[in-house]
């Protein structure tokens, strides 16, 4: 399985275009980011990626202070402009997914689903959306995954759920998470993996959890407590 660090929540010590060097050195795969690239210059982050020999899983629209604004009415205009600097971005840096956050606030379904229409008019990447506990981000507009799933199946397969380990097993706990991840794969276009509930290091029972359901690739997108490079081997010694 390719490991993906996050570079939102991995080497958060270090200005952003160091993390990609820090993240090749301890040994991942590549890297999935945040919403860094389009704060810096993508051409150079894209020259760089290419000399460390690191792939971009995806990356998420602005995110700012209210999480995104897809679900957010009387946003669509900024919805749009985030939209089209996370495509360039996503271009520029080869990210085959983006991550479209709906927002926290008083957000509105029907603006939601029409952003999302407005998404796969616009880019021809992969739509991820990802619910996100309540635990988490109080008033996030999609916090539940069953309303993931239920857009997912709606929009097809050009719209997929990120599935977060912490944020599943926080609503759900880890059992019926686990059930839901095996029996909703078709629905699921990305995972990410942190522990429950403390969001550091991801147990290797985890990603053999992710493994066990065909994914090929998974984030770490988690609070480390010891340098992700010794997190990196302990995974690979349990067979990751």
């Amino acid at each position: 399985m390719r490991l993906l660090a996050n570079t939102g929540f991995l080497f958060a010590d270090l200005p952003f275009p160091e993390r990609l060097a820090a993240a090749s050195a301890a040994g991942f795969d590549g890297v999935e980011f945040h919403d860094e690239v389009q704060r810096h210059d993508a051409s150079g982050i894209a020259a760089a990626l290419d000399e460390l020999g690191l792939t971009v899983g995806g990356l998420n629209i602005r995110m700012g202070d209210s999480f995104g604004c897809a679900a957010l009415p009387g946003h669509e205009a900024d919805f749009i402009a985030d939209l089209t600097a996370a495509h360039a971005a996503a271009v520029a840096v080869g990210a085959g997914a983006i991550h479209v956050l709906a927002g926290r606030g008083a957000g509105d379904e029907a603006v939601f689903r029409a952003n999302l229409r407005r998404a796969l008019d616009a880019t021809d990447r992969l739509i991820l959306i990802e619910p996100i506990c309540a635990e988490a981000v109080p008033g996030y507009h999609l916090s539940r995954l069953d309303h993931g799933l239920e857009l997912a199946d709606l929009f097809g397969p050009r719209v997929r759920v990120m599935f977060d380990w912490f944020h599943a097993a926080t609503e759900l706990g880890p059992q019926n998470a686990a059930e839901a991840l095996a029996r909703h794969t078709a629905l699921i276009g990305h995972v990410q993996a942190a522990s429950c509930p403390g969001r550091n290091e991801p147990e290797p029972e985890v990603l053999h959890r992710f493994a066990d359901t065909g994914c090929t690739a998974a984030g770490l997108e988690y609070r480390p407590l010891i340098t992700p490079a010794d997190h990196l081997a302990r995974l690979r010694a349990a067979g990751i």
